[in-house]
């Protein structure tokens, strides 16, 4: 059974930096892509960036580009994103995803890190 635990969320300043990170378990990923997405209270749940397991290939979205850093530690099954530049608009729940190669859906999710940028 796949599992994805979050951690490393909390408070911050603006202009500050946190690391989130995602084990994963349960499975074996070279075949998936790792997610991070956010949600804002009263917005919809958004894309933030990805990574493929194998490879390395990333992507991200425009508000963070930049600024975040998604990154894996294939040994450890762990995915990070590392958020600097913190901006209170940055205030979600973050949550990391699994989804395989080639499809849409992301199948499996994480329980979610909260994440509060303070002006």
């Amino acid at each position: 059974q796949v599992q994805l635990v979050e951690s490393g969320g909390g408070l911050v300043q603006t202009g500050g930096s946190l690391r989130l990170s995602c084990a994963a378990s349960g499975g074996t990923f070279s075949a998936y892509v790792m997610g991070w997405f956010r949600q804002a209270p009263g917005k919809e749940r958004e894309f933030v960036a990805s990574i493929t397991w194998t490879g390395g290939r990333t992507n991200y979205a425009d508000s963070v580009k930049g600024r975040f850093t998604i990154s894996r530690d294939n040994a450890k099954n762990t995915v990070y994103l590392q958020m600097n530049s913190l901006k209170p608009e940055d205030t979600a729940v973050y949550s990391c995803a699994l989804r395989r190669i080639g499809t849409g859906q992301y199948d499996y999710w994480g329980q979610g890190t909260q994440v509060t940028v303070s002006s």
